[in-house]
């Protein structure tokens, strides 16, 4: 899973970036107008991976992953795809989500480019931005229809004017200032659409960055948010960046003591990452080889051959059966011996849809 940061310039972006990440990234070079891009790697905490290491006692416990790509502040205008801004939106257009900083901390010796806070412009300002990227890749996509028409085929040309229709419908709309996400588009339509890395199409996760005496309000202040948007694939979650990137140098133990203090329940990793899921319909399987307990993501309704892939092409060609253990049954049980001595170990073919928080062994023979 790989996210893409973004948000105006003095949002905290950076700040956010290090939170999640564990990291300490310069919060002063985006601000600079630096070109740099941070990219960081966060393990995604499953408590689930601690109750199967007490039952397998592995060499070696393998959370899974997911990328954050922080790029510097993108200003009024960056969606026409011209200099530095195309340059960061060909780095966001391949991301699975991306996740937007809006300011709401309030900071004298750092002033926002619109003079005051506020998060609604803030998150408009954002949206028309992603539209009108949308519009210069739909603009591109025609040129190059246009020329594939001069030369077509009778069968070929019915289905250029099908996408070219398709695309002008979708345009039309973006002009009148609807985002993809918003036009009614079947999920056929949608996916259809992927290849185009439309922005306005992306799950997106807006995160509130707020100060902490903020703090006490995160919820009214996330469910100001909520009301604005519909989507579907859209959540939001009031962090106080500053604090959580200084907790997230601390060991877990020192920064439970200040969460507890603060009245924060959980990591600000924790919470995007939840969040994160729920956007992209993910969820984790289990494998244990060779001594290693490994936690993997896939979207939900993924079958187990593609599971296999997922592994590996090899298991996936060579896929024969897997082997499932459902988590609950394993944790019940306590052992792979008892599971099987139960008969809850499940031999299930290649078109068995993967539940989350299954432990998987795949047979295969290439």
């Amino acid at each position: 899973m790989e996210i893409g940061i973004i948000g105006l310039p003095q949002c905290g972006k950076t700040t956010i970036f290090n939170a999640l990440t564990g990291g300490d990234a310069s919060t002063s070079l985006h601000a600079s107008g630096s070109l740099s891009t941070n990219i960081g790697i966060a393990k995604v905490y499953d408590e689930r991976l601690d109750v199967l290491k007490g039952i397998f006692m592995p060499k070696k416990v393998v959370p899974a992953e997911v990328r954050y790509v922080d790029i510097a502040g993108l200003t009024r205008g960056f969606g026409k795809d011209e200099g530095v801004g195309g340059k960061f939106l060909n780095i966001i257009s391949g991301v699975d989500a991306l996740l937007h900083v809006v300011r709401v901390f309030e900071d004298d010796k750092v002033p926002h480019i619109d003079g005051d806070i506020d998060p609604v412009r803030d998150l408009v300002t954002m949206d028309l931005e992603l539209m009108i990227s949308d519009v210069t890749i739909i603009d591109r996509r025609l040129v190059k229809i246009e020329e594939g028409l001069k030369g077509a085929k009778p069968s070929e040309r019915e289905q250029w004017l099908k996408e070219k229709d398709f695309l002008l419908k979708i345009k039309q709309n973006l002009e009148l200032e609807i985002p993809i996400w918003q036009q009614g588009l079947t999920q056929e339509q949608i996916h259809n659409l992927s290849h185009y890395q439309f922005l306005s199409a992306k799950p997106l996760l807006v995160v509130l960055n707020i100060d902490e005496s903020q703090l006490q309000n995160a919820s009214d202040l996330e469910d100001k948010i909520k009301s604005f948007h519909t989507y579907p694939q859209f959540r939001v979650v009031a962090l106080c960046g500053k604090l959580e990137m200084d907790l997230a140098q601390m060991t877990n133990e020192e920064a439970s003591e200040f969460r507890a203090d603060f009245g924060l329940m959980e990591p600000a990793l924790e919470k995007a990452i939840k969040l994160s899921y729920e956007l992209l319909g993910l969820l984790s399987f289990f494998t244990t080889v060779s001594g290693e307990l490994k936690a993997w993501t896939v979207p939900c309704g993924t079958t187990a051959l593609r599971a296999a892939g997922k592994i590996h092409t090899d298991i996936e060609r060579g896929f024969i059966k897997a082997e499932v253990v459902r988590y609950a049954d394993l944790t019940q049980c306590g052992s792979m011996a008892d599971v099987r001595k139960q008969g809850l170990m499940k031999l299930e073919g290649k078109n068995y849809i993967i539940q989350d928080g299954d432990t998987i062994t795949f047979l295969f023979n290439i």
